[in-house]
């Protein structure tokens, strides 16, 4: 019986079931390989030699039903983490390069380390000098971290047996390389390998390991998307590089809430936590300014405030521009036609630009009521009250729909001295004393008020 064979592409991570010089996902050539697979079992047998163990979910000690976690002594990671980091448990961190991954994973390594943990970091950028120079410049030349700086991933394995280390941290996933793959470092194939036996290990050995990657332009982490199921937390790492603040968003994580984010402010001595993330991204607002709107948002489980930013200005094209950063720009194109066909207010010919200020990036569709705002706030040079925060989810049909964690918005927002609220109804018996709370029922009765008469 002939042997069934798999090939995968180097360059993009796709399967198929034969050879070919060209790849025909993603056009690159010679880039597909065979894969070696498993090893085969023994003869005479049709699975397998060795019987698996199993266990009664019921048998399960307490122990492993909850595995321990350490605490980092940062807030700000300790909430990112779901409540401080887990013992046998692999971390993906990514960002852009430059953003200060390694910074953050140096601070990191040296919290644990000074926590009780044996640290190793592994370094496949720098040298250890390079990174004791680094560790200079942060504070940390004291701190009880081991450094280790080598790319080749046996010699690493065989490094993290013998030193029985409780946390590893690989700088960076894409420098390590495994010498039986046949290829480069840093391609789809290495990235997979390295990470799958570092994972692997770790389980095995109780071990925690963060692995640090790279993003490509599209943002996602380089390497295949499989390299993300292999791992228990995947950790994003934000910003940009006009501002001084990061976020570490929380993307993925088995062991705790996603969507949870965490603020740092970027210093000459390294990353600083942020208690209050509202008032940093409220810090260089102004005076009241057309287009401009505080958002009561929600990232995990906390409440932060931001401010919204449009701009609509006559088109000089024939095909007006819309130009969105920190938002979907589908569902820009949607508030836009809603705004039209509801409630009358055109945009046709005019250039949109949306801005989410301070490079934070929301997903949650509670923004809707505030982006709706900014845009016929920017078309109609008519600005909203400073002291006012908005929020709410819009549908097709205009009808402004209650969110989620209402009195946490509104207390936040309560707390940094704002003192109304413009939302859509609420049920009752909700709400938080101190403020005054404006509630619409739909789009339309929402521009007819704040705006004056409905536009035509």
């Amino acid at each position: 019986m002939a042997k069934d064979l798999a090939f995968t592409c180097s360059a993009c991570g796709a399967s198929t079931s034969k050879w070919s010089g060209k790849c025909e996902a993603c056009g690159a050539w010679n880039t597909i390989h065979e894969d070696t697979g498993l090893a085969a079992g023994p003869k005479k047998t049709s699975i397998g030699g060795r019987r698996g163990k199993t266990l009664k979910l019921t048998d399960l000690a307490t122990q492993e039903a909850a595995p321990p976690r350490t605490l980092a002594g940062v807030d700000e990671l300790d909430r990112v983490l779901g409540g401080g980091l887990v013992k046998a448990s692999a971390l993906l961190v990514g960002g852009d390069p430059g953003i200060g991954k390694s910074t953050l994973m140096l601070q990191a390594a040296a919290r644990f380390a000074r926590n009780g943990l044996k640290v190793i970091y592994v370094s496949g950028e720098e040298s250890n000098a390079q990174v004791q120079m680094r560790a200079q410049r942060l504070g940390l030349e004291k701190s009880p971290v081991m450094l280790a700086s080598d790319t080749n991933l046996r010699d690493i394995l065989t490094t993290l047996e013998a030193e029985k280390a409780d946390l590893t941290i690989i700088d960076s996933i894409q420098t390590m390389w495994a010498d039986h793959v046949d290829s480069a470092p840093g391609s789809v194939s290495q990235v997979r390998t390295c990470a799958h036996e570092l994972t692997t290990f770790a389980k095995t050995h109780g071990m925690s390991v963060i692995m640090v990657g790279h993003v490509t332009k599209e943002g996602a982490i380089a390497g295949p998307r499989v390299v993300e199921h292999m791992v228990d937390t995947v950790l994003y790492f934000e910003g940009e590089r006009g501002h001084q603040f990061r976020i570490l968003r929380s993307v993925k994580n088995r062991f705790g809430p996603a969507d949870e984010i965490g603020v740092f402010e970027m210093t000459g001595k390294g990353l600083a936590e942020v208690r209050n993330p509202s008032a940093l991204f409220l810090s260089e607002r102004g005076e009241p300014a057309p287009g401009s709107v505080v958002f009561a948002g929600i990232e995990g489980t906390r409440p932060v405030l931001c401010e919204i930013q449009a701009l609509v200005a006559p088109s000089p094209h024939s095909q007006p521009r819309r130009s969105v950063v920190g938002w979907d720009g589908g569902r820009l194109a949607m508030i836009m036609a809603v705004l039209e066909s509801r409630c009358g207010v055109p945009f046709t010919g005019l250039d949109v630009y949306l801005n989410v200020a301070g490079g934070l990036r929301i997903s949650e569709p509670a923004a809707d009521l505030a982006v709706a705002a900014a845009l016929v706030s920017a078309r109609e040079d008519a600005a909203l009250p400073k002291e006012a925060v908005i929020f709410g989810e819009i549908s097709l049909s205009g009808a402004l729909r209650p969110v989620i964690q209402t009195e946490n918005r509104l207390k936040e927002a309560q707390k940094l001295g704002f003192t109304s609220a413009i939302m859509p109804r609420l049920p009752k018996g909700t709400g938080a004393a101190g403020l005054e709370l404006r509630e619409m029922q739909d789009l339309a009765g929402f521009v007819e008020q704040v705006f004056g008469a409905r536009q035509g």
